[in-house]
């Protein structure tokens, strides 16, 4: 008799039977029961959303069994890694198990909060991979005791391949092509090779739209004046440009010989600014510089017209956390991009980033009406008077505004 999951891969089951699956309410073994969720959760559009929810609140001890098991499916353990998805008691039980690969420990260590640092520094595990340890040296939250305590450890860790091989050989298969040993680059550390990686699974999770794209060019929204300035495009008038030096005259004595070309001293290569580097490269490209540009470069391609390429921004493993909050309040985006903010935990867990989609007019009505409960009474109150947003927004705001002041006065 087939195993239930597999009746769901081939869309075998009734709707309610997978509404019930998404709740995790179906009577199966508690492994099959997660792989159910997790597959749900990342492939099925109706059904994914209440899926992440119930595996966000799923029971810890059965998760972590789980996450400690080897043979759980590939799928459930690279969810569960994922920093999009981890949660931090499961940690633990994640680093010690060995069908975790050394990489993704290392996109946790890049991202970590003080929690997990602490964890991933007591797990016996990562204290023999270096590339974990080098990635962790470059975490904001790491504390000087800490630190000290991984310059120790490194000192004494052998150091493992460096991980830039591995993820250069999968960028050039995602684009295509074959790599050899001797072809791969040998030096880039933690965070070169962070920035292979996410580029060439954004290439692979991205291909089919990258590929109808084709050549399309750079088109920001809203125009390249609007976001840059007039002073970004220096223009040379004719009236100011340099006169060409006059002539020696020649001496009339001077007897006839051969004329000598004088050689004319090297010219500097001309630098090009961020946005002209832009307009040269096709959709690929930019992509590949929205993944593992500069944050000026990041700020340009966020307003691409191309889907594909303004998403690849969110991707990147460099952003910070202010250049999501000007996102979020950016009038001059895709609709597209406001909507995939959300999405991102780690740019929830930012208070700025939620006020500033609910305050954006540019954010689709029913993403900015789900976020407002999350607001603050005296953002709820200015919101309440910005004729910028819609009427709606205003309204339920005012609504939601009053109801937290009367709570207040009740206290």
């Amino acid at each position: 008799m087939p195993r239930t999951i597999d009746q769901i891969r081939a869309s075998k089951l009734p709707s309610n039977m997978m509404q019930f699956a998404a709740r995790g309410a179906l009577q199966v073994p508690a492994a099959e029961n997660i792989e159910i969720l997790v597959y749900l959760a990342l492939h099925n559009s109706v059904f994914g959303s209440l899926a992440r929810m119930t595996l966000a609140g799923w029971d810890e001890k059965a998760s972590a069994a789980a996450a400690a098991d080897p043979q759980t499916s590939r799928e459930v353990l690279d969810y569960f890694i994922s920093p999009d998805n981890l949660r931090p008691a499961l940690l633990p039980a994640l680093l010690e198990n060995t069908s975790i690969s050394e990489g993704q420990v290392v996109k946790v260590a890049i991202g970590a909060s003080r929690e997990s640092i602490h964890a991933m520094l007591q797990s016996t595990r990562v204290r023999s991979m270096s590339g974990v340890l080098q990635a962790l040296q470059a975490n904001p939250y790491l504390e000087k005791v800490q630190t000290e305590h991984l310059r120790t450890l490194l000192a004494s860790t052998p150091k493992t391949p460096e991980p830039a091989e591995a993820a250069a050989s999968a960028v050039e298969l995602a684009n295509g092509a074959s790599v050899s040993p001797e072809a791969a680059p040998t030096s880039g550390g933690a965070d070169e090779w962070a920035d292979d990686e996410a580029l060439a699974a954004y290439l692979k999770e991205h291909s089919t739209a990258i590929a109808a794209e084709g050549d399309k060019p750079f088109q920001a929204i809203g125009g390249i004046v609007e976001l840059l300035g007039d002073d970004y495009f220096p223009v040379l008038d004719e009236a100011d440009a340099p006169a060409p030096e006059a002539s020696a005259t020649p001496t009339p004595a001077a007897a006839p010989r051969k004329a000598v070309v004088p050689k004319k001293p090297p010219t500097e290569p001309v630098r090009e600014n961020a946005l002209q580097k832009i307009n040269r490269l096709d959709v690929k490209g930019r992509i590949q510089l929205a993944l593992k540009g500069n944050k000026e470069e990041r700020s340009l391609l966020i307003r691409d017209g191309t889907k594909v390429v303004a998403l690849a921004v969110l991707e990147a493993p460099k952003l910070s956390d202010g250049e999501v909050e000007k996102f979020a309040s950016q009038k001059n985006v895709l609709e597209s991009v406001l909507r995939q903010i959300p999405l991102k935990r780690r740019f929830m867990k930012n208070y700025k980033v939620v006020r500033n989609l609910v305050s954006n007019p540019r954010t689709p009505l029913d993403l900015g009406l789900g976020l407002m409960k999350h607001l603050l009474i005296a953002d709820l109150k200015n919101i309440s008077s910005n004729k910028e947003v819609s009427e709606t927004v205003r309204k339920l705001a005012l609504k939601m505004y009053k109801q937290k002041e009367d709570q207040a006065n009740k206290k």
